[in-house]
């Protein structure tokens, strides 16, 4: 008898594995497509791929935040259905058992989607999967900079904002300081200001730093704010400052160090050596006849 019951849940563990088996191998889900980020008003296209293995399909569920919107079911006539939901407008038309497609999507669209398949009897094998979706509101302009100067001086202060235009969720700011990302030591983050019946967002990020000689690429010193939300808008705003040449002094100027360099031997400095070899010259012939003068006089008047 012992050994009877022994067999018996033998029988029934390897049983129960056959089944796991055979409905895990039956009914396989192999691809959900939901798009991260999408830009309001347009057309989105939610995808639910899967393999029936020889399985009769019973239904294709779609849910979004927990709620059923869309049903497929082959054997209704007509298979597809719709459920009211705020934010979700189905095209019935081109959507079927392995996609629906939403039209004019809006801020309320965003949610989790999650898409449920259902077997036929008697198994009623259910596997689903779900993604996120956000919808988004893209600013109506780009970042604009303030609080700029058209010159700067070594020494000065840069003292800067960048605001983007209002939008759905936040644009993420970021600054550049000649192409090269700037030192977050060197921003501020301001607190994000939320305004209208959609709460659009507005951000804003300061950016502050003394002004130094390596700042200055040839001259000038580009500061650009850039905007951008996920990988569906990027938008920059760039300033081009130039810097203060500092005036001349005398100790400085061309004249002053033109005079620093040993002089050259010019056309002058030659008529000059010529007259005072000249004036030599002279000078030892009216020696030599006083001297001729000097003798002959004495010979002639002993």
């Amino acid at each position: 008898m012992d050994m009877f019951q022994h067999n018996s849940y033998g029988f029934v563990i390897l049983l129960s594995i056959i089944l796991i088996q055979d409905v895990t191998e039956s009914l396989r889900l192999t691809e959900v497509r939901i798009p991260n980020h999408v830009i309001r008003n347009n057309t989105v296209r939610l995808e639910c791929h899967f393999d029936m293995n020889g399985e009769a399909l019973y239904s294709v569920k779609w849910y979004k935040d927990g709620y059923e919107f869309y049903r497929y079911v082959p054997r209704d006539h007509p298979p597809a259905q719709v459920f009211m939901q705020n934010g979700i407008y189905v095209n019935l038309h081109n959507s079927s058992d392995n996609q629906v497609v939403l039209e004019n999507v809006t801020l309320a669209s965003t949610g989790r989607y999650r898409c449920e398949i259902s077997g036929e009897a008697p198994s009623f094998t259910t596997v689903s999967d779900h993604g996120d979706m956000i919808v988004v509101a893209t600013p109506d302009h780009g970042p604009v900079i303030t609080g700029g100067k058209a010159r700067y001086q070594i020494g000065d202060m840069v003292r800067l904002n960048c605001t983007s235009g209002r939008s759905k969720p936040a644009a993420h700011l970021q600054w550049f300081i000649n192409g090269e990302p700037a030192d977050p030591i060197l921003t501020r983050q301001y607190e994000t200001l939320v305004t209208g019946r959609e709460g659009l967002e507005t951000t804003t990020l300061g950016l502050e730093f003394r002004v130094r000689q390596r700042h200055f690429k040839k001259g000038d010193m580009k500061l650009k704010c850039l905007a951008t939300i996920a990988s569906i808008y990027w938008k920059s705003n760039e300033e081009s400052v130039e810097g203060d040449r500092p005036l001349r002094t005398p100790y400085s100027s061309p004249i002053e160090s033109r005079e620093s360099v040993p002089p050259s031997s010019s056309k002058a400095d030659r008529v000059q050596a010529s007259n005072s070899s000249k004036n030599t010259s002279i000078f030892i012939n009216s020696e030599i006849i006083k001297t001729l003068l000097f003798i002959i006089s004495s010979t002639f008047f002993r």
